[in-house]
């Protein structure tokens, strides 16, 4: 699928899924508190599509995919027909108005635990945190050598890669020493401190992952299979067969292997191989050839295919899946909070905000990824979706929130004049940061 079509898709399933989930809870707990919903709509604008109900409802489609509404029957909008009175949304009693409110951000919740409980049922494939550092990067300095396993992140265990980042990541946000347990090739273990302070402040996390310098260490060069009839076969080679030299050249990796195949090929096809097998080097001389492999493009090959990273997939049975989902959930949304309070204070940058221009890149690339992955995207999509909607900023759920508690601490509903002064504040303070993350957004496709 071409990037920027999958993009797009992705990103309206996402939405689409996510804002009716949203919307349906405010929809659903209306309709159980006796107030009459006019409109349900998936999008603002122009309805594309849309049908009346036979509970009277307009189901609506609009044009505009960024979010949704529920339109109830409600007295500051117009007059009300007194024999629809009982059904309006203001004359019911606080308490009735404030769960109908936060149903929204609460379905959202409960999405999110659906989607986590999801990902790990049906797993979601990932390799081993087996890692290496740049040259003169902070992991360097911090002692991480190439092959070290990750076990734990600030006393957390990790078992994949994501995991590890994900976790790395946290820390990156406040700039804090992180402590690293870490299981080298020799066996042993060794506790690490990554000196996250050392980073500067104001740079995104794109750039502190790259001053980091935190990767995963390199495949080895070792064959997992020689296709028959090509010149690796012919020349000797077996599966298992790790590659020592290449032409005299140490192999460190099978990456390594990969690109000094053509360059040494050009120069002689006749390629000098030695490799260890059982314990001994067995020399080889392989003749590579050009040809078009799996409809590719023609090139240098050999005919081997390498052995896979070491795999670690996250798989449950349905009652495991249920409490790591709590968990993640748990951590995700402490995580979030943990951003957003070091953003406010200005410990984060707001570069690392993502608009949807980011958001459709990383819903393509997690579907490409698997369906797992794809429930992963899903649920912490939809658990930010809680989290923003429940910020006490007028025009937002929790900024309708913050009027019914003030209502219910002093007796009376908050001034229509005071409503519509929070209105114009919340709509510009939402604007503001709507245009800091597609700022941020375009700013990421121009060169640093």
């Amino acid at each position: 699928m071409n990037s920027v079509f999958g993009s797009v898709f992705w990103l309206l399933v996402t939405l689409g899924v996510l804002v009716t989930f949203h919307e349906f809870g405010h929809y659903w707990v209306a309709r159980r508190c006796g107030v009459k919903v006019l409109r349900f709509s998936v999008g603002f604008g122009k309805a594309i599509w849309k049908r009346i109900g036979k509970d009277g409802t307009e189901y609506q489609v609009a044009m505009i995919p960024l979010g949704g509404y529920v339109k109830m029957l409600d007295a500051r909008e117009g007059e009300v027909d007194p024999a629809l009175a009982g059904q309006e949304f203001t004359g019911k009693p606080v308490w009735q108005r404030i769960a109908i409110v936060a149903a929204g951000p609460g379905f959202n919740l409960i999405f999110t635990l659906f989607a986590f409980w999801l990902m790990f049922l049906v797993g979601k494939p990932d390799v081993a945190p087996v890692i290496a550092a740049a040259p003169q990067s902070i992991a360097a300095e911090a002692g991480v050598h190439t092959g070290d396993r990750i076990l734990s992140v600030d006393g957390h265990a990790v078992a994949t890669w994501s995991d590890s980042m994900d976790a790395i990541v946290n820390g990156l946000l406040g700039r804090d020493p992180l402590p690293v347990q870490v299981r080298g090739t020799d066996g042993t273990t060794r506790n690490l401190v990554l000196p996250l302070n050392q980073l500067p402040a104001g740079q995104d996390i794109g750039q502190y992952l790259d001053k980091l310098g935190l990767k995963l260490a390199p495949s080895p060069a070792i064959v997992g299979n020689v296709l028959a009839g090509k010149p690796a076969a012919s020349g000797g080679m077996q599966g298992g067969d790790r590659i020592v030299s290449l032409n005299g050249t140490a192999i460190e990796s099978f990456e390594q292997f990969q690109r000094m195949v053509p360059q040494e090929a050009v120069k002689s096809p006749t390629l000098a191989i030695v490799v260890e097998r059982a314990g001994k080097t067995v020399p080889l001389s392989i003749t590579a050839r050009m040809e078009s492999l799996e409809g590719q493009p023609s090139a240098w090959v050999i005919g081997v295919k390498f052995a896979e990273r070491e795999q670690a997939i996250l798989r449950y049975g349905p009652l495991k899946a249920m409490q790591a989902s709590l968990e993640t959930t748990w951590n995700s949304a402490a995580s979030t909070f943990n951003m957003i309070g070091k953003m406010l204070t200005g410990q984060a940058s707001t570069k690392n905000l993502s608009g949807v221009i980011g958001i459709a890149q990383v819903a393509n690339a997690s579907a490409s990824m698997g369906v797992g992955w794809f429930f992963s995207f899903l649920a912490l999509v939809s658990l930010s979706l809680a989290i923003l909607n429940l910020m006490p900023i007028p025009v937002l759920d929790g900024g309708w929130l913050l009027y019914y508690l003030i209502e219910l601490v002093k007796g009376s509903p908050v001034s229509e004049r005071t409503m519509m002064a929070g209105q114009y504040v919340g709509l510009v303070m939402l604007f503001t940061l709507m245009g800091l993350a597609f700022y941020n957004d375009i700013h990421r496709f121009l060169p640093s």
